[in-house]
């Protein structure tokens, strides 16, 4: 895992994320970056607090400020685009819905236990 991914995964934990896993995506030809860090958590307040929490910590520790950030307003599943990372924030129940990670089955998954 590269350094932007573990800085995203620990600022996620720091906020009480849940869910937390990682897909590499830089085995597929044309994928849109090389990993999707993803998480949920219960509320669209903590949602929100995540997405902060990730630009915050990233941008102190490592200099770097997020290209696009969106679905801040209704905060039930916002999507942050780093470059090569994508990070995405979902409410629990969205998560459920969408199931992002199932689109990507075949891409080698790390898990981080919730705390």
């Amino acid at each position: 895992m590269n350094k932007l991914s573990q800085t995203i995964v620990e600022a996620i934990r720091d906020k009480k994320g849940r869910g937390v896993m990682t897909l590499d995506l830089s085995i597929f030809d044309g994928a849109i970056c090389d990993t999707f860090v993803v998480c949920n958590a219960d509320s669209t307040t903590q949602v929100a607090a995540i997405a902060a929490g990730v630009e915050e910590k990233v941008r102190e520790e490592l200099g770097e400020k997020v290209w696009r950030v969106e679905g801040t307003t209704n905060a039930i599943w916002v999507a942050m685009d780093y470059g090569d990372v994508m990070v995405h924030i979902f409410q629990t129940e969205a998560r459920g819905f969408y199931r992002l990670e199932s689109m990507w089955a075949d891409a080698p998954t790390e898990s981080f236990p919730d705390e």
